[in-house]
């Protein structure tokens, strides 16, 4: 064999075996995470930390990017995407993934959970697991994990003491059916509007008032088109974390192991009571008193009157 040739074959050699070398680092999995919240919001610097977390137990296997604020998307269109497999993990209300397994949006319900202790009764119950494999069984989707997203509490431009207060009143809900349970309940006018636009509503007055958690009232900065903020706490909502069936299947068992560790972990639902009541420190002082304890047994007593 001519020298030249034996140099070639060589180097061909050589190349062969460093594309062999790299290909594992090259055969990356890029996944899009979903969901509306602000970048300010524990569930979006949570989500960050999960898909970095991820990308490291997997040893760069799969890179997950995170698109807050509705970039891809309101609830129902994320919900939707995961299925048409234009986005691959999802934070989604209870209540917008229930509209395929109408059992899963059970927690929407007014006064249904009393509060974060039994929030958490329910996260850790065979009766959610079973809801979730229902939903799984429709989907094929994964839900991984359910997350504490907060009390609702009734924000507006007057004080509300009582229902008979709301009647006639124009409150933006999320478009999702089991959140017209309560406002029908107080003689309010259900208007759905999708999460991103409701601080122009509330601004432009197509709305009177809104309902919401306290972190997410201070992130979406209602404070600054609403004067009074009545802690109803009508509603104690969950959100969920849900891989779709496309990335699902594909998983290893090991990988999957590793998705659901981490996504388990984010947010710290733990922590939220205590960012809570940090919140509602801020908006005891200085320009934001704007705060009305309310009879929440009252609100209740319409509320089971209603679905009676």
């Amino acid at each position: 064999m001519p020298n030249w040739s034996r140099q070639l074959a060589h180097a061909i050699a050589v190349l062969t075996a460093v594309f062999f070398m790299v290909a594992p680092a090259g055969a990356q999995t890029k996944l899009k995470w979903a969901h509306v919240y602000e970048i300010s919001e524990p569930y979006h610097t949570e989500a960050l930390w999960a898909a970095e977390e991820i990308k490291k137990r997997t040893n760069g296997r799969y890179e997950i990017g995170v698109f807050p604020a509705s970039q891809l998307g309101n609830e129902n269109q994320i919900n939707e995407g995961l299925g048409l497999g234009t986005v691959d993990i999802i934070y989604t209300g209870a209540s917008f993934a229930g509209s395929i397994h109408k059992p899963l949006s059970i927690t929407g319900a007014p006064f249904i959970l009393r509060d974060f202790d039994h929030w958490k009764a329910y996260r850790d119950s065979k009766l959610f697991r079973d809801i979730a494999k229902g939903y799984e069984d429709k989907t094929k989707h994964k839900v991984v994990a359910i997350l504490y997203y907060g009390q609702r509490h009734v924000t507006a431009n007057k004080e509300i003491k009582k229902p008979e207060d709301m009647k006639g009143m124009k409150l933006r809900v999320p478009p999702a059916p089991l959140f017209l349970m309560f406002t029908k309940s107080v003689g309010a006018n259900a208007t759905p509007i999708a999460f991103a636009e409701v601080y122009l509503a509330l601004q432009q007055g197509t709305v009177d008032g809104q309902e919401n958690p306290l972190p997410t009232i201070m992130a979406k900065k209602f404070y600054e088109v609403q004067s009074h903020i009545m802690l109803t706490g009508h509603i104690t909502e969950s959100l969920v974390t849900i891989v779709g069936a496309h990335v699902w299947s594909k998983l290893s068992d090991e990988d999957k192991k590793i998705f659901e560790d981490v996504l388990k972990e984010a947010p710290s639902t733990d922590r939220m009571p205590s960012n809570v009541l940090s919140i509602f420190g801020s908006f005891t002082q200085g320009s934001l008193r704007w705060q009305c304890e309310v009879n929440n047994k009252v609100f209740l007593a319409h509320s089971v009157t209603f679905s009676n």
